[in-house]
């Protein structure tokens, strides 16, 4: 039997339909590739990128000699100057003080204030409007704003003291209260933020269970306890970790307020990182004391994860 080949009966025009419909049969199987490509590209060119480059820089030292770039492999240089540096100890240990103060204290204030505002049925769009100003106000005019109220001679905080006999210190020239003068500062500009996270919780969790609760004859401070506080957790851990992050790379305020001193009493890392670069012009080095604070805050968020993993289960 002999088998022929039958010439194919397809038009140009119904070829060209069939390779329209493949096309877009592929561009239906690769859509959400092509979604989410741009994002992938923005974040190797923003993310990826910069983040090579500083680890190249914290393992090199970088000089700019007529106009170019020279760059010099040293290892592990950089972290025996750190280990030998004096500075890095006591900026470690001031960055950790005001870490652990400003989230514990913002935490419970933002708390307490979400609460009452939650509760309350009267000027609850008034209360959300006041605390959402500092977060308006630019770190630099907040700074600026402050270091006028601190100053001993004009400044409206002494002035207060001494209309009730009372004598002002020297609130940011003080070693003893520069940190707590600074924590008062960010207390004010960032309760507002744990503030806003924490009422979108509570205001999100059912309010069937608490009335469940008082139907039970559980009492309000009961609720707190055993219902409120364990189903906020999560948004509590989330707003925790998000604070820590902000709060280690803290600068405006302690820039403007006291530069770091007096002497060292509110040097921290980040704003030694801004001196070893911009005024010691020692790139490599600053690159890794960057490196180091992002290997810090990075450990936080991977504890951070762990306790949330835990809340939700």
């Amino acid at each position: 039997m002999r088998f022929t080949t039958k010439p194919s009966n397809l038009s140009p025009a119904s070829s060209q339909a069939v390779r329209v419909n493949r096309l877009g049969d592929f561009i239906d199987r690769t859509f959400q590739y092509w979604t989410i490509a741009p994002l992938i590209i923005t974040l190797l060119l923003l993310v990826a990128y910069p983040s090579i480059q500083l680890i190249r820089m914290s393992v090199s030292e970088v000089d700019i000699v007529k106009g170019e770039t020279v760059w010099e492999f040293v290892g592990l240089k950089h972290l025996e100057t750190a280990m030998q540096d004096p500075v890095v100890p006591v900026a470690l240990k001031n960055t950790l003080v005001f870490v652990i103060a400003v989230v514990i204290i913002e935490t419970f204030l933002a708390l307490i204030i979400s609460l009452l505002v939650s509760r309350s049925k009267h000027l609850v769009g008034f209360y959300r409007t006041v605390m959402l100003i500092p977060m308006l106000v630019p770190p630099i005019a907040i700074g600026t704003m402050w270091r006028l109220m601190y100053d001993y001679n004009y400044g409206f905080i002494n002035q207060a003291l001494a209309l009730i006999g009372i004598s002002g210190p020297t609130w940011t020239a003080d070693p003893n209260l520069a940190m707590p003068s600074i924590i008062l500062v960010d207390l004010w500009h960032w309760t507002s933020f744990m503030f806003l996270i924490i009422l979108a919780g509570l205001e999100s969790m059912p309010q069937e269970i608490n009335e469940a609760g008082r139907v039970d004859g559980a009492s309000e401070s009961q609720i707190l306890r055993y219902i409120t506080l364990p189903l906020l957790r999560p948004t509590l851990v989330t707003a925790v970790m998000l604070r820590t992050i902000f709060a280690f790379k803290v600068f405006d305020e302690i820039f403007l307020l006291t530069g770091g001193g007096p002497g060292t009493a509110t040097e921290v890392v980040s704003l030694y990182i801004y001196d070893v670069f911009s005024k010691q012009f020692r790139l490599g080095y600053a690159s890794f004391l960057a490196l180091g604070l992002a290997l810090i805050i990075s450990l936080f968020v991977i504890f951070y994860r762990r306790i949330g993993r835990r809340a939700q289960g």
